[in-house]
């Protein structure tokens, strides 16, 4: 199945020179969200993994039902002030400034195997950010899972060293 073909291109969006990769598409259908979930089951059924993490919002999509087919926990990474208890927050650079990201405190053990699954790797950033927050907490970050990947932006130079895997790749 080429997931291409489930994936909505919308041009200027959200701003001009921007071609939005829409994944809205790909969930509504049924057998390609279970295609797509399959998929990156696959290529962690064997990585012995305690917990995936999802950044926030649509991490949050891909993460659940992955983790629930694993077996696994799951845990948020949310922007500042949407998590109840003590949390960790990081700060991380953006093309234009700077974002935040939190995790509870107690939500990675150390030696806990972690891999954090997304919708898209683009520049890294994010990503980088949490990996950070994880292995800060003392947790191993196995393995780094994306629906897309937009090769053009580079985003694996920030993320040297991590087991990536990106179901679609587009040259923006």
């Amino acid at each position: 199945m080429d997931l291409k073909n489930s994936i909505r291109i919308i041009e200027n969006f959200p701003k001009e020179n921007i071609s939005f990769k829409d994944i809205t598409t790909l969930l509504q259908d049924g057998n390609v969200l279970k295609y797509t979930i399959d998929r990156m089951v696959s290529d962690l059924k064997n990585k012995q993994i305690d917990v995936i993490v999802g950044p926030e919002a649509r991490g949050f999509l891909f993460g659940v039902p992955v983790a629930y087919a694993l077996g696994a926990g799951f845990v948020p990474v949310r922007k500042p002030g949407k998590l109840p208890c003590d949390t960790i927050e990081i700060e991380y650079e953006l093309e234009y400034g700077t974002d935040k990201l939190e995790i509870h405190k107690d939500a990675i053990k150390p030696g806990q195997k972690v891999a954090i699954v997304d919708d898209l790797l683009a520049t890294g950033g994010t990503v980088a950010a949490v990996t950070k927050l994880i292995e800060q907490m003392g947790g191993e970050v196995v393995s780094l899972n994306f629906v897309i990947e937009l090769t053009e932006l580079n985003g694996k130079e920030k993320l040297k060293g991590y087991h990536i895997e990106s179901l679609v790749k587009y040259d923006i």
